[in-house]
């Protein structure tokens, strides 16, 4: 789960609408029993709990498009976007969670094709990653910077399949990870969409009419914040994965919104060591699966 987590923060800052497009979504976790997995078992700790809820927006505005001879586009375009957790956390008698997450970022992408199957998208971003919600605690190590770079294949006018690489400090220094893009729908009264850009999505919708759409899906997402603890680096890892029902109500062209109603399989909360070994560790925290609800507006311009 962790290589993961920094994989959809690659893919994260390597995306932007083709059309500008401002969303806003806040998401409940109900209360769960929290426990320590460790190789295929797991132990609850004692009788810790929490839930949690997350308020998350962003706006995503192209600066540039130009359309060549097959449609696709060169263009330049920014994304800005930001998330709050609220952890309500109980009965813990060691410092395994924190309380709050604070995740802001800012990327630039530019996109052109290369040919008539290739397509390569570039970024550079970087954001904030904060234990509190208190912006005047920004610290230096708070901050974290992205550059990459993807070629994207055009395998079929409903599929692209693309991967490369990115650059980041997640573990203090500056260092390469796989970067990947998954950008896969088809069209009519039933569809299925998959995508792996700001986390990984699957959904297989059902048209009731123009203006709902019903869709079961499945979210895999996450947040992060960087702190010390004990005068070491650590890294607060925050990771879900959601099945759901969702219904899609279109007030207008412009105004889409999504409802979801479903279940978390698990919820990976854990304070780590901020060095390339705990991608690699058996070791793990997280809270069992609990109901789940989200509720959001998405506004197309």
């Amino acid at each position: 789960m962790r290589s993961l987590f920094i994989g959809v923060f690659m893919i994260g800052i390597t995306y932007t609408k083709s059309n500008a497009q401002a969303f806003f979504k806040t998401a409940y976790f109900a209360e769960s029993a929290y426990q320590m997995t460790e190789g295929e078992s797991s132990q609850r700790i004692g009788n810790s709990r929490g839930s949690a809820i997350i308020y998350e927006g962003g706006v995503n505005i192209p600066l540039y498009k130009k359309l060549n001879e097959l449609n696709r586009p060169t263009m330049w375009s920014v994304a800005v976007g930001g998330t709050y957790v609220n952890l309500n956390n109980k009965n813990f008698t060691e410092p395994l969670v924190i309380n709050e997450v604070l995740n802001v970022g800012v990327s630039v992408v530019y996109l052109r094709p290369l040919n008539n199957r290739w397509s390569l998208r570039t970024g550079i971003g970087g954001g904030i990653f904060m234990p509190t919600s208190h912006l005047s605690q920004i610290k230096f190590k708070n901050v974290l910077g992205s550059v990459s770079a993807v070629f994207i294949r055009h395998l079929k006018p409903n599929l692209d399949l693309g991967g490369g690489l990115a650059l980041n400090n997640s573990f203090g220094f500056p260092m390469l990870f796989p970067a990947f893009y998954v950008n896969w729908k088809t069209a009519g009264r039933y569809s299925i969409q998959a995508s792996l850009r700001d986390g990984l999505e699957i959904s297989a919708g059902y048209n009731v009419n123009p203006n709902v759409k019903l869709s079961l899906v499945m979210e895999v997402n996450g947040q992060m914040a960087l702190l010390e603890q004990d005068g070491k680096d650590k890294i607060f890892t925050h990771q879900y994965v959601v099945f759901g029902l969702r219904p899609e109500i279109k007030l207008d062209k412009h105004i889409t919104i999504p409802l979801t109603f479903g279940v978390n399989a698990t919820r990976t909360a854990q304070i780590t060591d901020r060095s390339l070994k705990t991608i690699f560790q058996d070791k793990g925290y997280s809270f069992r699966g609990a109901l789940y609800g989200a509720a959001g507006i998405q506004v197309r311009f």
